[in-house]
């Protein structure tokens, strides 16, 4: 019988640790990941199940977002910080009937569950398991995606509300169908039981939708502007400062980290933010990660990935040095300081 890495094989995929890093076709795939459809396994995501009768108070008491109104079906994407308000991980918060999943970024799952195990006290009705790896994650990206899925999903399931999920079948196939791409692309996330991933992968591929590896999936990751662990995302950087606004609610009350996210809103003392770096020419990012005004460092660089044009860098920017439309250089080569699509930083 075929298993799912045959398949990718079967489809050009290289594997690193049982990941597809490339399917020799990253240059087509990127030009399909917004008009077209790509299709991108994002297995290695943790997930972690949480239930109990203080489910839903628990981990909002846990994140930036507000959790505790959601209803079963919705869901959103919420910050965990550290008791000084610092970045852990960005994670997307789905409410079931019984259950609350958190798809984490790979290798937090467990640091996550260290991490809250600590909060939870004897009388609490909380329990937290880590299954990542007991679902199949396909994220579809672009705007034909929904149009790929149309055979199988219901119109209104669609053009849901983003981060809404539904329990479907796709050929018998029980599956998760969620409202978002995992990026500010239009698309979903489909959880399905590996068991059956076969079934819906050759489904999918059946449909022509074309497959991205990590490698390419990497390179959108940056041009979007979603942060990572162990770049964007660590305890050097806040939330605001990062752009996750729309990840945190300054009326929820008392959480792990509150009292600096809500004291840095307050008294306006975000003093550095993530910006992207459009570059006139490639770099090495090892040889020099500073961003520079003349002789003057106002940041650094956290990603970076070559383009047509030249290259494409993440980076923090003190707030006093400027922002949107800023030209600085890095390692040497002249630059532009621009939006990115993940993150916004509002006016304080």
């Amino acid at each position: 019988m075929s298993t799912l890495q045959d398949l990718q094989k079967a489809d050009g995929a290289i594997f690193s640790e049982n990941v597809p890093l490339t399917f020799n076709n990253d240059s087509f795939a990127m030009t399909q990941a917004f008009d077209g459809a790509i299709m991108c396994d994002r297995t290695s995501s943790g997930i972690i199940r949480v239930t109990g009768e203080d489910r839903l108070s628990f981990i909002h008491n846990q994140t930036t977002n507000k959790i505790q109104s959601l209803k079963s079906g919705q869901g959103c994407n919420t910050v965990f910080v550290n008791s000084t308000g610092r970045n852990i991980d960005l994670v997307t918060v789905l409410i079931k009937e019984e259950e609350i999943l958190l798809l984490t970024s790979p290798q937090q799952n467990q640091p996550l569950i260290e991490w809250m195990d600590r909060y939870i006290f004897p009388f609490d009705k909380v329990k937290l398991e880590d299954i990542t790896g007991q679902y199949t994650i396909l994220s579809l990206i672009g705007n034909k995606a929904g149009e790929i899925l149309s055979e199988w999903v219901e119109k209104s399931w669609l053009n849901d509300e983003k981060f809404n999920h539904h329990h479907l079948q796709i050929e018998g196939v029980e599956l998760t169908l969620l409202v978002d791409s995992s990026l500010q692309i239009p698309g979903y996330t489909l959880l399905i039981p590996p068991e059956k991933n076969t079934t819906i992968w050759t489904k999918l591929t059946q449909k022509k939708i074309t497959p991205m590896g990590t490698i390419g999936y990497e390179k959108l990751r940056i041009l979007q502007g979603k942060p990572k662990p162990s770049a964007e995302l660590t305890t050097d950087y806040n939330p605001l400062e990062t752009g996750l606004w729309e990840a945190i609610s300054f009326d929820k009350g008392c959480y792990i980290g509150q009292e600096t996210i809500a004291r840095l809103n307050t008294y306006k003392g975000v003093k550095q933010k993530l910006w992207g770096i459009k570059l006139k020419d490639k770099i090495n990012p090892e040889e020099n990660n500073l961003i520079m005004i003349n002789e003057e460092k106002i940041g650094k660089i956290t990603s970076y990935t070559d383009t047509e044009e030249g290259g494409f860098a993440l980076g923090y920017i003190r707030t006093k040095a400027g922002g949107l439309g800023l030209q600085v250089t890095v390692n040497g080569v002249s630059g532009e300081v621009v939006n990115l699509s993940f993150v916004n930083h509002p006016s304080m």
